[in-house]
């Protein structure tokens, strides 16, 4: 029988087939440039772009694409084939070192939020040598930054490398003064979780809000949810298990640590969750693995919805980023340690993230923030819109122990100092998990259960990169200024504790009087992705972005107009998808109900007795409902006609207007599908869609 293990990266362009394919001194100069970053010979790249074309025709590629992430959140691509003319005629295979490095793609059609003139169609893709290049179908695809004609920023990849080269500097700064000097870098590591719903596709093409929005725009809930929750951890049904099975099997060929999967909470949810690897090469594979689920899931006769709330009423679907910092020896910076030396350095890198949570909390809101996520957050298990940290009762006391210098009761060590009393034993484990806090510490990472499932990871760990590198910058400023560094360490730590453990919060998160809290508190709160975008170009992120070279401002600003822009965008899709409905499907079904409930109601009152009464009132009932449908329906097509001066103020008016006006007629279209007779509804119910797949 198969093993699929055994393919694990046959498809990707590894270490082993460069090693193998590369002669010793191209292979060095290569790893070279990969471990250091440093640029590559265009002599070297000639020999490299030779031995992968010939590794990808090999394995019946006939065509290679600059794969990049452009500021749409998604992937793109342009195919070129490994063609080239011969002197006399024919063709050759062919593939240069400049091929290799360096791409040109028209980027009119792709946003830059003013960046560029649409007229300037010229865009630059540039190799990313640390992200291995795969293969699939038939393509050999090369991940690449892309740029526009003046450098500009124009996709999700550059920035993010910029961001893991700021924390790689000044966390080597705060290595090198606890005497480490054998790390030469520090690579934030990533584990996202990817969470989805499977449904039949002959149902999903029956419902036009689905093929358009990712999203079911109006739908009763059926009699049964999510209540008993048997659908969590279940037994696999025989098609999720078929569709997993060949899904992991797609994924390890292309190098992709896909390793747990099991349902989730909703019914027809699941969940997949890779091992950890280093966040850019992490961001690349869960691009990877979104398109994978979709694409296998149409070969099983499956529609996988990848949005973060597909369905009113039950769980909606995050991508939780599980984030850590591990040198190139192989230490992760967050496991506490047997040494009091090491213990210090835990606690200084823990309570860096303690302060650049709680300083940035707005722009890592923003970066979580869209149209989809605001349906999700706040509810059924999703984490809330207030952003707060958690660390676990008995890490909590460690440090409110060592704030105050004084004896923690939980061990019989008398005081407790950075640096020079060991830290209590702390296993990984110390504490339960807390499922409502937006950001945890889990033992030896921390994990952040704000991103939604469609989203691009990039965007947050670009903030959380650049806001704990710009802490770790201060702290070594203080640290290296020392006269006294065991002195000085004590200090710091004990005040960044005192100054910023209003964001530690351990209880639940989702209770009613969490918000009276927090803003006592004085923590942040933004609700809506109009409310959270405000952050991303503030005074505060552009000191933050450029003081790192991670965005310039107009890059930031850029980021701001197109988030404006998508959030429109989607939300005047969905509107225009639910007029759509209503007006041929859902108010014809309405009228049709209507017309049996008057013919017979005419037919019982030409009896004896005159005994109508029931069907009289359910035709009261109904007729009431259509003429607010009807009203409705009339008052969100006038909303969809208002124009506006700039991308801001229409995101506030579809958030403040057009979004409460949608769930109006939501409302009234789920209570007439309540009473409506189902040979008159036109549409897939919930429970039909839910439980489709069975």
């Amino acid at each position: 029988m198969h093993n699929p293990m055994k393919d694990f990266g046959a498809q990707v362009f590894n270490d082993a087939a460069m090693q193998a394919r590369l002669p010793a001194d191209v292979y060095k100069s290569l790893r070279k440039t990969i471990e250091r970053g440093t640029a590559l010979p265009a002599d070297i790249a000639d020999v490299v772009a030779n031995a992968m074309k010939d590794w990808a025709v090999e394995k019946g590629a006939t065509h290679f694409t600059h794969w990049f992430q452009p500021m749409t959140g998604i992937t793109a691509e342009k195919h070129e084939a490994f063609l080239a003319p011969r002197p006399g005629g024919g063709a050759i295979v062919a593939f240069s070192g400049s091929s290799l490095v360096r791409g040109e793609s028209d980027a009119s059609a792709l946003p830059s939020g003013g960046l560029r003139a649409t007229f300037e169609a010229r865009g630059y893709t540039v190799w990313d040598t640390t992200s291995y290049a795969f293969l699939k179908e038939g393509t050999l695809y090369i991940p690449t930054a892309f740029c526009g004609y003046n450098g500009e920023a124009l996709d999700m990849k550059t920035p993010l490398l910029r961001s893991m080269e700021a924390i790689n500097t000044q966390a080597l700064r705060i290595l090198q003064l606890f005497g480490n000097d054998r790390a030469r870098r520090v690579i934030p590591t990533v584990g996202a979780e990817q969470e989805y719903f499977l449904i039949d596709k002959s149902v999903y093409k029956k419902r036009p809000d689905l093929l358009y929005t990712g999203r079911t725009l109006f739908g009763k809930r059926p009699p049964k949810g999510q209540e008993l929750g048997d659908h969590y951890f279940g037994k696999l049904l025989p098609r999720v298990q078929a569709f997993m099975a060949e899904l992991d099997a797609e994924l390890w060929k292309l190098g992709i640590y896909a390793k747990t999967k099991h349902n989730e909470v909703a019914p027809a949810q699941h969940e997949l969750a890779p091992v950890y690897t280093s966040v850019n090469i992490a961001s690349d594979h869960n691009q990877l693995t979104m398109e994978m689920l979709q694409r296998v899931a149409d070969r099983h006769h499956l529609a996988c919805l990848l949005h973060e709330k597909p369905f009113a009423g039950i769980n909606g679907s995050g991508k939780h980023v599980n984030w850590s910092l591990t040198t190139d020896t192989g230490i992760n910076l967050f496991e506490p340690g047997e040494t009091p030396h090491e213990n210090a350095q835990f606690l200084l890198f823990l309570t860096a993230v303690v302060q650049a949570v709680d300083e940035y909390a707005g722009i890592l809101r923003a970066s979580v923030a869209n149209a989809g996520n605001d349906h999700r957050l706040d509810g059924h298990e999703a984490p809330p819109t207030i952003i707060s940290l958690f660390l676990g009762t008995e890490l909590t006391a460690i440090l409110e122990a060592l704030e105050a210098k004084a004896e923690y009761t939980g061990t019989d060590n008398p005081d407790m100092e950075v640096g020079v009393t060991a830290l209590p034993h702390f296993p990984r484990d110390t504490t339960d998990r807390n499922r409502t806090s937006p950001f945890a510490f889990t033992g030896n990472k921390f994990e952040f259960r704000m991103p939604g499932s469609s989203g691009n990871i990039a965007r947050p760990n670009i903030v959380l990169n650049t806001a704990v590198a710009d802490v770790l910058a201060r702290f070594a400023d203080t640290l290296e200024a020392a006269p006294d560094f065991k002195k000085a360490l004590d200090k710091l730590v004990r005040r960044t504790l005192r100054n910023h453990k209003r964001i530690l919060f351990n209880g639940n998160s989702q209770a009613a009087e969490w918000p009276h809290e927090a803003a006592a508190r004085g923590l942040s709160h933004a609700a809506r992705t109009v409310d959270a975008l405000d952050a991303l170009a503030s005074p505060t992120s552009t000191a933050l972005f450029t003081r790192h070279q991670v965005f310039t401002e107009a890059e930031l600003h850029a980021r701001l107009a197109i988030h404006h822009e998508t959030y429109v965008k989607t939300q005047k899709i969905e509107a225009a998808t639910l007029l759509e409905i209503t007006k041929t499907q859902i108010i014809p079904a309405c009228l049709d109900q209507q017309n049996d409930l008057v013919t017979l109601l005419s037919r019982k009152r030409a009896l004896p007795g005159n005994v109508a009464a029931p069907e009289q009132q359910w035709l009261t009932q109904f007729t009431h409902l259509s003429e607010k449908l009807l009203n409705n329906t009339n008052d969100l097509q006038i909303l969809l006609t208002e124009a506006f001066d700039n991308k801001k103020n229409a995101a506030v008016f579809y958030a403040d207007r057009v979004v409460p006006m949608m769930e109006t007629l939501r409302q009234n279209i789920d209570a007439l599908e309540d009473i409506c007779a189902k040979k008159h509804w036109p549409l897939p119910s919930y429970g039909e869609i839910l439980y489709s797949v069975g």
